[in-house]
């Protein structure tokens, strides 16, 4: 599913024009971005929490060459399921 499935998705489930849907679900991907940016989580219950995740540098190997390269540290997005989706899913 793409954004402007969901948008459409929306409108039809909301009865709202699709330009307001699609104002709706922009604003809930830019605040779930936002509390994400200031490493708040963002707990959606019944769906799951969005969390960032700090990797450490560490060593690692280029595969084509086999040289040891410095991997530097980094911030990614986690995302745990909630027992609702898993059990909608399974």
């Amino acid at each position: 599913m793409h954004k402007s499935d969901l948008v459409e998705s929306v409108a039809n489930t909301a009865d709202l024009p699709k330009d307001k849907a699609n104002d709706v679900v922009s604003a809930i991907f830019e605040e779930i971005t936002n509390a994400l940016s200031r490493d708040d989580s963002v707990n959606l219950v019944g769906f799951g929490s969005f969390t960032q995740r700090h990797r450490a540098a560490r060593t690692g190997r280029s595969p084509k060459t086999g040289e040891t390269i410095q991997i530097p540290a980094s911030t990614s997005v986690g995302f745990k399921p909630g027992k609702a989706l898993k059990d909608a899913v399974n």
